[in-house]
């Protein structure tokens, strides 16, 4: 499905970004109205004006934006074959119904393969250099082995969470017990694209499994619902920097202290909380930032929407201001509104903050991993490019993205992503999208309203 990937490159390797216009989310460098960006090997060397090397491959950027690679801090990798199944679903349970009760049970560790790749390659595809993948279907060995090779063979920067399964059956020594091995097999080298996290919900047995290997915790977290145990697990000092909670819907103040004093890190899901009527279905950015916390943004799935962190930033925006406008029209104490440049370094830089890895990749500085994205800014829909912000938090799409470069390999160039066997990718989908239809029970309709309920939550 894809072809073998070349090796990431080594220092013998030069690569020259050349005359584009630079977003570098680096407040000490600043950006470029036209500027520069030296790769060597996997990582960037040198930004600036006016560089040189005679050796690199130059890629010519004038006329593009050049941005660091978008971060997706939660998403659901493995549902990619049911992409809008279900696009009016009014509910979480209705979610669970398309998802987990439906066909998740059914899933082979080839479906998990397929998922995880759809969604990879469509994440290159959409200029998303690195996701947090909350893979909840973890029902054996071989299925986790599965989807960790799907985002290997993608060539994304990922960190994989498997959690156990919501619904069915799944081999009783998997959970959590094979997130030893996977961290033997998968984890031994700190240059790997793909590192290892876990996905539970506040339970303290998993957690301590967790932290014993050395990994983050990935929780989906309610405010309404869970907002209770925050004082007895912060008291117990199990909350802490290796803790990744998306989400956040509703949490009351006391508890955005208690996250913030802890250093638990935060995700935002603009679309898939008000989608999903998730609690009062209100996205948490407004309180996560009053509380003086900068968190990441997800897409969740696309089992109802597309997978791409321009809808996350749009969407934000909009619900955002709509609220603060409301509160003053109405007289009440309004936020600022939020900015452009807000939501993309949320979309950078905090997103990959909240995934623990900021010290390599969510900037263009020399130093950190090459995971560059070049936006083009002659297609009729953004020409002219008056405010390099704008254009790419209000306009830009997956098809202005020219160039996408993960770790200074380059996997989408002129357009398209590199290595990929559409025939062979194509034909691998349709068998597992048959094959977990058929053995739900469930009759493909294109145009239905509302996914028929299988079963029951």
């Amino acid at each position: 499905m894809t072809s073998a990937l070349e090796p990431l490159p080594d220092d013998r390797r030069l690569l020259l970004i050349k005359g584009g216009t630079l977003v570098t989310q680096d407040e000490r460098l600043g950006n470029f109205i036209e500027g520069d960006v030296l790769i060597r090997g996997t990582e960037i060397v040198e930004v600036g004006n006016g560089l040189s090397a005679p050796d690199a491959e130059v890629i010519d950027a004038k006329g593009m934006i050049v941005i660091p690679g978008m971060v997706d801090t939660h998403r659901h990798a493995w549902e990619g074959q049911l992409r809008r199944i279900n696009p009016n679903s009014p509910t979480l349970e209705d979610y669970c119904n398309a998802t987990h009760f439906s066909f998740a049970k059914y899933y082979r560790p080839q479906d998990m393969y397929v998922g995880n790749l759809l969604t990879a390659l469509g994440a290159i595809n959409a200029g998303i250099t690195t996701i947090i993948d909350n893979s909840h279907n973890a029902r054996s060995g071989a299925h986790s082995d599965a989807a960790i090779d799907a985002l290997t063979d993608a060539g994304i920067r990922a960190v994989h969470a498997p959690g156990a399964p919501l619904s069915g059956e799944w081999e009783s020594t998997q959970w959590p017990g094979d997130l030893r091995r996977l961290k033997d097999k998968y984890a031994r080298s700190s240059d790997s694209l793909v590192t290892l996290a876990m996905m539970a919900q506040l339970d303290r047995e998993q957690w301590a499994v967790a932290r014993e290997l050395g990994l983050s915790i990935v929780t989906e977290f309610f405010g309404a619902g869970m907002a209770a145990e925050l004082d007895a697990l912060h008291e117990e000092g199990l909350l802490g920097p290796d803790n990744i909670f998306n989400h956040c819907t509703c949490l009351p103040d006391h508890g955005w202290s208690i996250l913030r004093h802890a250093g638990v890190k935060v995700n935002v899901c603009p679309r898939s909380d008000a989608h999903y009527g998730l609690e009062d279905g209100v996205f948490a950015w407004q309180k996560a930032v009053d509380h003086g916390m900068q968190p990441g943004l997800s897409v969740d799935n696309e089992s109802s929407y597309g997978g791409d962190m321009f809808g996350e930033m749009r969407v934000a925006f909009y619900l955002q201001r709509a609220a603060a406008h409301s509160a003053r029209f109405h007289g009440q104490p309004a936020p600022e509104l939020v900015s452009a440049a807000q939501l993309l370094k949320a979309a950078t830089l905090d997103g990959a903050a909240c995934a623990g890895l900021d010290a390599r990749i969510g900037s263009i500085t020399p130093g950190k991993q090459a995971d560059i994205v070049l936006i083009r800014t002659d297609n009729l829909s953004v020409y002219p490019s008056n405010n390099a912000l704008g254009t790419v938090v209000h306009a830009a799409e997956r098809g202005d993205i020219d160039t996408v470069i993960i770790a200074g390999r380059i996997r989408k160039q002129a357009g398209v992503v590199l290595g990929v066997d559409r025939e062979q990718l194509n034909r691998a989908t349709e068998e597992s999208r048959s094959y977990l239809f058929n053995a739900a029970g469930y009759s493909p309709d294109p145009f239905a309203e509302h996914f028929a309920p299988l079963h029951s939550c």
